[in-house]
This record gives structure tokens, C-alpha cells and sequence, in this order.
């Protein structure tokens, strides 16, 4: 009988070395990922979108297409109930001062049968008022209406009070237009309800021309 032993193969390990150790079913092969790892390229594929931030003030308010809303942080939307009880308040504090200034450089004023006189007294009170809201709101974001029912006017941006060409632009928008005879009443009047049916930051035409909203004062 031969004694003779067949000759290993080159990849065979010789009688007497160790045979080289298989690798595992569950571990990869050298230079593959593992299968619980994701190669770099899939990484930031598989991540998932930032979250979108809504608005403070809910619902319909929030920012177009889930974007970041502009007014995050800051306090929310004043009442329209306010802001219409600070426009009467400011509309007393001018008028009666100019009404009586009015009748004393005039006379016999009488606004109702004479033309004349009413169109002098729609560009006076204008332009007084122009210049009271501008410099109240300029200064303090606020007219002594808004103070008294804690709104006041903030620049949709970042929030600051509207001072310098912001705040005259929004109060010449308000004020001025009523000059124009017929036309400035119609334009007034389709201003000041504009913010009825505005959404989401609920502003009035004047506000839109100067970027501003108007926002509560917290307590």
C-alpha cells in the first residue's frame, strides 16, 4: 500500500499549518460595509426633513408653504375691536382741535351747506392727523389710541417700531388719500376694512405699503 499523501493545493494549507478561519455568515467580507451601515452617499438621503415652524398665532395664520413665520416671537396680533376703538380715539383727539380752530378762523362754520369750508376742513384735519401719526409712530410706534388699548405698530420684518421713512410712509398712505375728493373716501374706506378679510397677519392697506402689522402690548 502507498504511503504516498496527495499534494495540497496552492490555496490548501500544508499537513500541519492552520487552515485560514472562514469569515461568518453575519460579518462582512473585508472592504464591504456592514449591513447595519449605510454608505456615505445614502447618509443625508435618508435624513429626514427639518421640521417646519407654524405660526404663534395657529391655523390660518401660519406661514405659506410650512415656511418660518416672520412673527415668531414676537406678541400676537392685536384685536380688531382695538385697533378700531384707537382709530376713534385719535380721530377725537385730532378732530375736536381742529374743529375748533377751525370755527374760530372761519366764523359761522358750517361744514354740512358749504363745500367750500368742508374741503378746507378735510385737508387741515389730513394733514394734522398725518402729522400726528407720523410722529407717534416714528417715536413710539404708538398714538395715544393704540397706547390706551395696548396695540401698537410693529415692522413685519423684525419687529421694531417703524421709525424713519416706515412709519410717514404708513401714515401719509392712512391719512392723505382723503384729500382726493370722493375717490380719497372710497380709498379710505376700502383701507381701513382691508384688515377684515386679510390674512395671515391681518393688515390694513397702509400697513402692507410700509410693511408693518399691528401687535398687542403684552400685559
Amino acid at each position: 500500500m502507498s504511503t504516498d499523501q496527495p499534494t495540497p493545493g496552492p490555496d490548501e494549507p500544508r499537513p500541519g499549518e492552520p487552515r485560514p478561519e472562514e469569515p461568518r455568515p453575519s460579518e462582512p467580507r473585508p472592504g464591504e460595509p456592514r449591513p447595519d451601515e449605510q454608505p456615505e452617499g445614502d447618509a443625508f438621503s435618508k435624513q429626514q426633513p427639518p421640521p417646519s415652524y407654524g405660526s404663534p398665532y395657529g391655523g390660518e395664520d401660519g406661514g405659506e408653504y410650512g415656511a418660518a413665520d416672520p412673527l415668531a416671537g414676537m406678541p400676537p396680533l392685536a384685536n380688531r375691536g382695538r385697533r378700531l376703538v384707537a382709530r376713534i380715539v385719535d380721530a377725537l383727539i385730532v378732530g375736536i382741535p381742529v374743529g375748533l380752530v377751525m370755527a374760530v378762523l372761519v366764523g359761522d362754520y358750517d361744514p354740512v351747506n358749504n363745500n367750500d369750508e368742508a374741503t378746507a376742513m378735510t385737508i387741515v384735519y389730513a394733514l394734522v392727523y398725518f402729522l400726528y401719526e407720523g410722529v407717534m409712530l416714528t417715536k413710539y410706534g404708538q398714538t395715544v389710541g393704540k397706547k390706551l388699548m395696548r396695540i401698537r405698530v410693529a415692522l413685519l420684518e423684525n419687529g421694531e417700531i417703524p421709525a424713519g421713512q416706515p412709519g410717514w410712509l404708513r401714515a401719509g398712505t392712512y391719512a392723505l388719500p382723503e384729500i382726493v375728493p370722493c375717490c380719497g373716501f372710497i380709498f379710505w374706506l376700502i383701507n381701513v376694512l382691508w384688515c377684515t378679510w386679510d390674512r395671515p397677519y391681518h393688515q390694513c392697506l397702509h400697513d402692507k405699503v410700509a410693511k408693518t402689522v399691528v401687535v398687542a402690548v403684552p400685559s
